[in-house]
């Protein structure tokens, strides 16, 4: 007997050391899986961390043909005939904000008065466009303090003029980073511009 016992002996040690390097190695494979889900979770490796640094925040630029996902709904009475763009100039469509009502204010340190009629335009989707609509009234406050924070030798020259076009596109954007997070506001343009 004492040589079976012999010969069994090393054959538990020998099955002992390899349950132990199962176990060892499940534990081993076990942490590793849960340290990469926690850093795939957290971001820092994997597909996700890539995807969300490189999506595009705010309203995108539209394309000349493409649909607008944004784009307003069309007014009772407006054609429904296909646009038809150029194929020169920009690739991007662009897109008109009419504010309706004329903007009137007193000029800096000046009793002259100055009345203009604006328009915004965009390259962006129609969100820009929803956003103009919705914030109407502050973005009329802000721009009616830019008229009266302009001279009356401002608002005579052409190059004048354009830095007053340039500050009220900024005045608008700064309105809708504030309410929305973003401009996408390109240029205003005067529809009329008249100083009495």
């Amino acid at each position: 007997m004492s040589e079976e016992q012999e010969t069994n002996e090393p054959k538990k040690k020998k099955g002992k050391g390899l349950v132990t390097k199962l176990v060892l190695g499940l534990v081993l494979l076990a942490a590793g899986g849960g340290g990469a889900f926690g850093l795939m979770a957290a971001g820092i490796i994997g597909g996700d961390h890539e995807a969300k640094e490189e999506a595009p925040k705010g309203p995108q630029l539209v394309l000349k043909g493409e649909e607008d996902p944004y784009a307003p709904p069309k007014g009772k009475g407006e054609e429904e005939a296909e646009m038809v763009y150029g194929e020169g100039g920009s690739k991007y469509r662009t897109a008109y904000f009419d504010f309706g009502d004329d903007f009137t204010s007193n000029l800096k340190n000046s009793e002259a008065l100055v009345q203009v009629s604006l328009a915004a335009s965009t390259q962006r989707d129609g969100r820009v466009l929803m956003w103009l609509k919705e914030h109407q009234t502050a973005i009329r406050s802000r721009l009616l303090v830019e008229l009266a924070n302009t001279g009356e030798d401002e608002v005579f020259t052409p190059e004048g003029k354009e830095k007053l076009q340039k500050r009220l596109t900024d005045a608008i954007n700064q309105v809708l980073i504030d309410r929305e997070g973003f401009g996408g506001v390109d240029k205003v343009y005067f529809r009329s511009f008249i100083v009495q």
